[in-house]
Order: C-alpha cells, then structure tokens, then sequence
C-alpha cells in the first residue's frame, strides 16, 4: 500500500468538510469563485477538527496533572543519580523513569497528541490544495466532491492577490511572498505562545526541573523553528489552516489555565488573587490537591504503589474553624 493510498481517505474527508462548509457559506450570499469564501471553508475546516479534539485534550490535561503527581518521585529517581561517578548511572536512571511513566500510565508527549492526531489531515489539505492545479486541467481524477469544475474555481480564488494554493517557495510574486511571510511569522508566534503560556504559568516550579522539563523547553524553540522553516514549502490554504488551528489552541488553552489551573502554578496563584479581589473564599494549594480528579489519581497511584502515600494537608484557616472545636475535643479526650 503506498503513501497515496494511505493519506487518501483523509483527503477525502477533507475535501467533503470543505465542499460543505462552502455550499454553506455560498447558500447564505458569498461568492463561489471568492477567495474569501475558500478561506472561511478551510476556517470551518478547523472548527470542525478542533471540536472532535475536545475529548483527547481533555484527556491531554488529565495526563499532565498525572505529570505533575508523579514529580516527586522523579526527583527522587534524579536525586538518586545525580552525583553519582557510575558510567550506567544515566542509564540506570532512564530505565527508572520509564518505569516510573509505565506504572503510573503517564506519557510525557501526551501535550503533542492533538498535533500528531492532526497531522493525517494536515498533510491531507496539503495534497489536496497542491493539486487543485491538476483536478482542476483534468490530468487527475477528483477527490471526493472537488470536482474539475470546482477545483478549477478554488484554485484561481485569491486572499491579498495571492491563491490559496501558491507557496512562497517556486514564486517571483512579492505579493505571495509577502502574504506567505505573515502568515508563517503568525503560524510560528501563535506556537511560541502557546507552549510559553503552559510552561511559565500553568506548571508549578517543581515541573520546570529536571529531564522532562528540559524537553518541554526545547520544544517551546524548536517548533516554532520548525514551522518557520518548512513553512516556506505550505500553500498559503495550509498556512491558514495551521494559523487557525493554532489560534483556536491558544485561545481553548488561555480559558483552561483562567479556570482550572495545575496546582502550585503561577496561574493558580493569579486566580486566588482575583478571588480576593471579588471577597470570594480562596481556594488554597492544599484544597485544589483535594480536587476530586487530581484526588482520584493520586489515589490510584498509591495503590499500585507507583508514589508513596500523600502526607495530610494543612487546612487552610477557614477549614480549620471549621473543624476546630471538634479536633480539639478529639485531641482533649486522647490526652
């Protein structure tokens, strides 16, 4: 089975989300043949992938709250190699960590799932603006609904003078060009600051040491990097897809690190001040611990014996009026 074969069903799926989303867009008054049109469709294109993603970036946020539960145990498998003079000390300590990931269920790529998930659909749009040109004269057949007529049209459809199936690569066109530079310098950015808004506000200190925070850092440079090198080689459609996709990650990651923030991260403190602000009850390190997600994981870690049993949290002082008139009854009929 080769590479064609396999990518064709994704192309297929995405030329039918955008052949919908266009009908849709034509059915309420925007041109066919409009550049404009072309690119809300690849806009809707987006929206309907990002909104699938939903479960697994839920699932994303669980695993890197069991991340962030087993860094204890990290730094102690760290700490136990550290000055270590072994030559296999390195190794020894990998083979821990790994273990360590394979008993609590943890996965420290798990932030990539959504971009690896997206990628079959990704390079699907690619293939399918990259030969537009091609169904368009006839030399290929059609890919699902984007017939000759209708490839034709959406190949010779332009945003800013530029179509959505020109790169900046093989073109004497400046306006292309430039068109293809601001929408790789955004495709880059909106990256950047991405990964830099979870690593510098929604980790606590803690998982900003060691290995894995070393790799979280090289890949806050290196994709972006990355994009803004083969960035030269997308159409100007795939530009705006990835810019949109991202935007949409930014803007769904900003809402959850505002409302349910990791514990002991700079963005929990930044919540407790705004409670404050509002003459709301703050809710402390020790009582977003005993969240009820973070409290089941941690209590299913325990019992495969993957991090040693929590110590009790300190009661924050609204807590502890509470329950202080029974403790010191407890404590007075013990003494």
């Amino acid at each position: 089975m080769s590479f064609s074969d396999i990518m064709y069903p994704f192309e297929w799926l995405v030329a039918w989300i955008m052949y919908l989303w266009h009908s849709a867009l034509t059915a309420i008054g925007m041109p066919e043949a409009n550049g404009w049109t072309w690119t809300l469709s690849i806009i809707g294109l987006v929206l309907v992938m990002r909104a699938a993603l939903i479960p697994l970036f839920v699932k994303q946020i669980h695993a890197s709250r069991k991340m962030q539960l087993i860094q204890p145990e990290m730094q102690k498998i760290q700490a136990k190699y550290k000055d270590k003079k072994d030559p296999d000390s390195r190794q020894k300590m990998t083979e821990e960590t790994m273990a360590l990931y394979k008993d609590s269920g943890t996965n420290p790529f798990a932030s990539c799932l959504p971009i690896i998930v997206q990628m079959p659909f990704f390079f699907g749009l690619f293939r399918v603006l990259n030969t537009l040109d091609e169904i368009g004269a006839g030399k290929v057949g059609a890919i699902g609904p984007i017939t000759q007529q209708v490839a034709a049209q959406a190949e010779s459809s332009s945003i800013f003078g530029a179509q959505l199936s020109d790169q900046f690569m093989g073109t004497d066109d400046w306006n292309v060009r430039i068109v293809t530079v601001v929408l790789i310098i955004l495709m880059s950015a909106t990256t950047f600051t991405t990964q830099y808004q979870l690593m510098r506000k929604n980790m606590p200190a803690a998982a900003l040491e060691g290995q894995f925070a070393q790799q979280q850092k090289m890949m806050l440079y290196l994709f972006p990097l990355i994009f803004a090198v083969s960035g030269g080689f997308f159409p100007v459609g795939v530009l705006l897809y990835w810019f949109s996709t991202n935007l949409w990650t930014m803007c769904q990651q900003f809402y959850v690190i505002r409302r349910m923030p990791a514990p002991g991260s700079a963005a929990e403190k930044a919540m407790q001040e705004r409670r404050r602000k509002r003459g709301k009850p703050i809710d402390t390190y020790e009582e977003t611990r005993e969240r009820e997600h973070d409290a089941e994981m941690a209590k299913e870690l325990q019992e495969k014996g993957v991090i040693s049993g929590q110590r009790q949290q300190p009661k924050s002082k609204k807590r502890a009026k509470k329950s202080g008139g029974g403790s010191k009854s407890q404590s007075g009929k013990k003494s």
